[in-house]
């Protein structure tokens, strides 16, 4: 009686153990039936140019990738920073994502000087747990004369 009991009482386990590898081949299977492929995409619904040099946002499954991203008109840190962040919000929306869904943020400042009015807009806009950031000034200045370009990678 008692090894009828025990086998009863194992028998769950001995069968999720049984079933664990055909489980393990059937999810590699899924996902190579379901691979994630590329897309670009243009915020605005805007067309591609004949021969981009790059897109400003690529998804691959549930990532999504923003480009960077700057302002180039007259302004201080602080409109160039709020200009660059709304422009990332609406690239994130477009492809499917949310500011509070970024998981690593690249911040390029023109010059160092900029840090404290950079953070002073950029804080709160990626929600209550932002991700992962970095920022830098770039020797050489960046493109276009902005005082800051973002890009960044979040998850839809």
């Amino acid at each position: 009686m008692t090894n009828r009991r025990d086998f009863i009482r194992k028998a769950p386990v001995v069968a999720a153990v049984a079933a664990a590898p055909a489980l393990a081949v059937k999810a590699t299977e899924d996902r190579k039936r379901h691979k994630p492929e590329k897309e670009i995409h243009y915020p605005g619904g805007g067309e591609p140019p004949e021969n981009p040099l790059f897109s400003p946002v690529v998804s691959y499954g549930d990532l999504v990738f923003i480009s960077g991203i700057g302002a180039h008109f007259e302004g201080d840190i602080t409109a160039h920073t709020e200009h660059v962040l709304n422009e990332v919000e609406k690239y994130l929306e477009a492809a499917g994502s949310s500011m509070d869904r970024v998981l690593k943020v690249n911040v390029y400042l023109n010059s160092l000087d900029d840090y404290d009015g950079m953070n002073a807009v950029f804080l709160g806009r990626f929600g209550p747990e932002p991700g992962v950031r970095t920022t830098i000034a770039a020797q050489a200045g960046i493109p276009g004369d902005s005082l800051v370009e973002i890009d960044c990678i979040a998850v839809r």
